[in-house]
């Protein structure tokens, strides 16, 4: 009996042991996955993050695509720009994607057309003195306009080819002076930069004088000035993120791609042109008047420095 006893008590010893472990084993295993699902539920709990354009419009005005009271293009001005966000005007045309930390340039053919024009624009018109058009810029005080964007979509032709944008733009202005002295009722002058989104390629368009001893008076006529053949960097951007700079300084015009590509002006005619004065323009000029068509740029940054 007793040899019984000595075999017996051992084996319930070790029963419990083995009993107990195994519940520790199940409790610690129901509390992690209690913790998994914690720590699952506060993750699908967490918000979103809210990004919020770096982009300064103190300085630019912008043009939307659709007629004010007087059937003339609606444009917002400083400092009534900067609230641009809750304009209920401007909403379908110019507003933020809080997603991906951007302004959106919304634009399509409509009946809103400005001056010497047949197509609309969703476009900021850069203002030196915020509200003020007649203080601009020559090439001999140069410039520099920086950006990064994307095209987030675009309509198709009827041949299947994307329509065009024009995402960046240096614009003459003749002066009160110039303007008087040529006879003419405004101050347009030709542009004299065009950066085109032209199937998914950057392409570029400059102004070239038709006949180099032209006067100084002859030069402020905008058919002294014709196309120049244009320019397509090799990187194609597509719908994804790129940097442009167009980097103005007298005589001079350097535009890089993605600071890598890099295409300089340096010649008699942009020597010519610093007759002119200058402004920047940046956003979403639409290249068709197609029915139903349409284009998105988002800007991520647009920076200007003189």
């Amino acid at each position: 009996m007793r040899n019984i006893q000595r075999y017996i008590l051992p084996f319930f010893v070790i029963l419990f042991l083995s009993v107990n472990a195994t519940c520790q084993t199940l409790e610690s295993s129901v509390t992690d996955s209690n913790v998994k699902k914690e720590k699952k539920k506060k993750k699908k709990k967490k918000k979103k993050r809210v990004r919020l354009p770096s982009i300064d419009l103190s300085h630019w005005k912008v043009t939307l695509p659709i007629s004010n009271e007087k059937g003339k293009p609606y444009e917002i001005s400083p400092p009534e720009i900067n609230d641009f966000a809750t304009n209920s005007i401007a909403k379908p045309y110019m507003y933020i994607d809080s997603t991906k930390g951007t302004i959106v340039f919304h634009a399509m053919p409509t009946n809103s057309t400005t001056r010497n024009t047949k197509y609309s624009r969703s476009e900021l018109r850069e203002q030196m003195v915020p509200g003020e058009n007649n203080v601009n810029w020559t090439f001999k005080e140069g410039g520099i306009m920086k950006g990064k964007l994307a095209v987030e979509s675009v309509s198709k032709d009827k041949d299947g080819k994307y329509h065009r944008i024009i995402i960046m733009q240096i614009h003459g202005r003749l002066t009160n002076e110039q303007r008087d002295l040529i006879g003419e009722d405004d101050n347009n002058a030709p542009p004299m930069l065009k950066v085109y989104w032209d199937k998914g390629k950057i392409r570029i368009k400059t102004k070239v004088l038709k006949n180099l001893n032209a006067s100084n008076e002859e030069m402020l006529h905008e058919n002294a000035w014709g196309n120049d053949e244009g320019f397509n960097f090799e990187q194609k951007v597509g719908f994804d993120k790129f940097t442009l700079e167009v980097k103005i300084s007298e005589g001079k015009m350097v535009i890089a791609l993605n600071d890598s590509e890099f295409k300089v002006y340096k010649n008699m005619h942009m020597k010519k042109w610093g007759i002119f004065e200058n402004y920047f323009k940046a956003g979403n000029y639409f290249q068709t008047r197609d029915k139903d068509a349409y284009a998105k740029v988002h800007y991520y940054n647009l920076e200007v420095s003189h």
